[in-house]
């Protein structure tokens, strides 16, 4: 799982702004302003019959700050991204 949903700049940064591309999301802002700080990003890759399946999670950031819930709380109601 993306360690981005609970860290407090996730609605900022640069490097959860390029995982929302990969996943074909909208996004939480057009204009992200921060930088992570060495993200460390697995991507899991399914080869399916017709298209591969790509899955992008950040699972490591030297920038990451702990805030619980915080991608929920910019996105009320809806399915938190596993």
């Amino acid at each position: 799982m993306c360690i981005c949903i609970n860290c407090h700049y996730v609605d900022r940064c640069t490097t959860y702004h390029a995982v929302e591309i990969q996943h074909q999301v909208p996004h939480l802002t057009e204009t992200p302003d921060f930088e992570a700080t060495e993200p460390t990003i697995n991507v899991n890759i399914r080869p399916s019959q017709d298209y591969v399946e790509m899955e992008w999670d950040v699972v490591g950031c030297e920038s990451f700050q702990q805030e619980t819930g915080k991608w929920a709380k910019l996105r009320p109601g809806e399915l938190v991204p596993t």
